[in-house]
Parts: structure tokens; sequence; C-alpha cells
């Protein structure tokens, strides 16, 4: 089950990013993060900008709502996004 910690205004939880896979798209679970492909490779931010955009696609808030709160270099990261609940996220997965 995915670790998420909720906050008055906001939801963290941690991602398991593949870089340069075939298709970017959420997978499922590992060792309790979210389980992400990238189409992107970890270079110069890109891979982060993906996942940042794939999330605002799929959860429909603004790119601005979402941050990388740890792991900017890391596969392992903890993101934070503002204005979403627990239970909408869930069921949005």
């Amino acid at each position: 089950m995915i670790k998420i910690t909720e906050n008055e205004n906001s939801i963290v939880f941690g991602v398991r990013v593949i870089p340069r896979s075939s298709k970017s798209e959420i997978v499922g679970e590992y060792d309790e993060c979210l389980k992400v492909k990238l189409t992107s490779p970890p270079v110069d931010g890109e891979a982060n900008e993906e996942l940042i955009k794939l999330f605002s696609k799929t959860f429909n808030i603004s790119k601005s709502d979402i941050s990388i709160l740890s792991g900017q270099t890391s596969k392992t990261k903890q993101i934070q996004i503002l204005g979403l609940k627990q239970e909408s996220f869930l069921n949005l997965l």
C-alpha cells in the first residue's frame, strides 16, 4: 500500500521513477511508493519535469501545485500535491 501523508491542504507520498521507459505511465506500487515509468532520461531534470507533467494531467491540477520535496537526483522521490485529498488521489489512480 502506498504511504500517503495528508496535511490540511496537501498530500505527500513517495514515488519510484523508472526513466527511459517506452511509455510514461503510473504502473502500480513499489515499497510503499507509487511506481512511475517515464520516457525521459534522468539528465538535467528532464525526468522530474515529465513526472510533474504526468501528475498534472492525471490528477487534472496545475503543475505549480506539484513539487518534489526530496530526491531530485534520485529514483525515489517525495512528492507534494497541493489542493488534493488522499481519497481523491486514490480514486484517480
